[in-house]
């Protein structure tokens, strides 16, 4: 007597992205984002070397992914991560926070420690 046996169909997984943005991060970029012409695709986060301790964070528009980027939606917010900023940005949120003394964008990354104290912020 044969028996068959049916594969049971996992559904896809989503892959988790890497960093995350807060709401007001978000709402910040898209309002950016709304006011340039023509208007961008997404926002690149990135890696790049430098800073205090040893590197520092970019931000940028883009108007399409490349090559090696890892692509995440984040509440209709396309944000292009480059594979080699995948592994330093894990576990790290972006905030927009205004303040008395500015406001900018902060990184908040529980994979760094800054001996500096200084912290890593973009201001607007």
């Amino acid at each position: 007597m044969a028996t068959t046996t049916t594969p049971e169909v996992m559904p896809a997984e989503t892959k988790k992205a890497p960093i995350s943005l807060t709401a007001n991060a978000i709402a910040k970029v898209k309002d950016i984002m709304a006011q340039q012409n023509p208007v961008p695709a997404g926002l690149r986060v990135g890696v790049v070397g430098g800073g205090c301790s040893g590197f520092s964070y970019s931000m940028q528009f883009e108007t399409n992914a490349g090559l090696m980027d890892k692509v995440f939606d984040m509440d209709g917010l396309k944000v292009y991560v480059d594979a080699t900023s995948v592994m330093y940005l894990n576990g790290c949120t972006v905030d927009y926070v205004e303040t008395l003394e500015g406001a900018g964008f902060k990184f908040e990354n529980p994979n760094v420690k800054s001996t500096c104290g200084c912290g890593s912020s973009f201001n607007v």
